[in-house]
């Protein structure tokens, strides 16, 4: 994948002198946001800058064994530290997500330096274009992919260390559910045999990330299917809701419904999966799909939210019972306007 010369040439300009730099990552920071931002700061550290990654909330603890993850500044738990840096930021970069709503409570922190560069670095669909320079590139699988792209193309492959091979690799790992979704293409596969040269123990990676649970996230798992599944529309949709009673019931910790919205596809009829998740003052709406069913579209319809076609989300502000039921009619209106239609295959005359 070719990124623009013009953006790279402006980018490389910014970038020329040394400046003090924050990354920002979205609400609820997941392995492609996490790796991608410890990425570019090794990177962008080496060259001679002072970087600072800010996470509005605590990432997932089974990514707490990451290189330099301790660097990593939370606005929740360390507001006032979070606002020093990006008071004095030059450059702002924005890392795996397309509108400063992603941030929640840390985008209002970030209104208030309106003189650094803004660089959004991203693989969402319609971003915002409240960005001085922006890498958008739905096309790819991830933002650790996009950036490894920049490095390669800015800096060289000779500039990754095995630390960053395990930043950027978590990434691409987990945002394309260990290389089974879509936008897989060689170009992936060529910068994960880089990401191999570098030593990196795959295996252990894998372990690492997949295989870290706790007792209570495995009881929440089988709890969440068996009691809390339903599946209407004639098999073609399935949906799960967790209150916040229940989530503590089970000792609930950031990151334990990872991967809950995802199992329902594994069922043969099932096209559409939902995870309804309850939090103080919103539900928060996680849609994953097959095929051609678009749940980015579903998603910006019924939910004021987004992301791809095939994964994406949004939120609820009022009860879950009111929610779900919102969303059997809107799955009946999706249906309605073809949402579920299969394409027929093209003949020739």
């Amino acid at each position: 994948m070719q990124l623009s010369k013009e953006d790279i040439g402006r980018l490389r300009e910014l970038l020329a002198s040394p400046r003090r730099i924050v990354t920002v990552a979205h609400t609820n920071p997941d392995g492609d946001a996490i790796g991608s931002s410890l990425a570019m700061r090794e990177v962008l550290t080496a060259a001679g800058h002072e970087v600072t990654c800010i996470v509005p909330n605590k990432y997932p603890y089974f990514l707490d064994w990451m290189p330099d993850i301790a660097e990593v500044v939370v606005y929740g738990l360390e507001p006032e530290r979070a606002a020093e840096a990006i008071d004095k930021a030059d450059v702002i970069m924005c890392l795996d997500f397309n509108s400063l709503s992603r941030l929640e409570a840390l985008s209002d922190t970030l209104a208030g330096n309106t003189s650094a560069v803004r660089v959004l670095i991203d693989h969402h669909l319609s971003p915002d274009e409240r960005f001085d320079i922006a890498f958008s590139h739905p096309e790819m699988s991830s933002t650790s992919f996009l950036v490894y792209t920049l490095i390669e193309t800015m800096y060289g492959t000779g500039a990754i260390s095995r630390k960053m091979a395990e930043m950027l690799y978590v990434g691409m790992m987990t945002d394309t559910g260990n290389f089974s979704y879509s936008t897989l293409t060689p170009e992936l596969y060529r910068s994960i045999a880089v990401l191999a040269e570098k030593g990196i123990d795959i295996p252990s990676i894998h372990n690492l990330v997949y295989n870290s649970y706790t007792e209570g996230r495995a009881r929440l798992f089988g709890y969440a299917i068996n009691r809390k599944m339903e599946i209407f529309h004639g098999g073609k949709v399935a949906c799960m809701s967790l209150l916040e009673s229940e989530m503590r019931r089970f000792g609930f910790r950031q990151g334990d419904s990872e991967g809950f919205v995802n199992y329902p596809l594994t069922i043969k009829k099932v096209r559409m999966s939902a995870m309804f998740l309850a939090h103080r003052t919103f539900i928060r709406v996680s849609l994953r799909s097959r095929g051609e069913v678009d749940v980015n579209l579903f998603a910006r319809k019924y939910f004021n939210g987004g992301g791809h076609r095939n994964a994406a989300g949004g939120k609820s502000f009022v009860s879950m019972e009111e929610t779900l039921e919102h969303f059997r009619r809107s799955v009946e209106d999706f249906a309605a306007e073809g949402g579920f239609r299969t394409p027929q295959p093209e003949t020739g005359e």
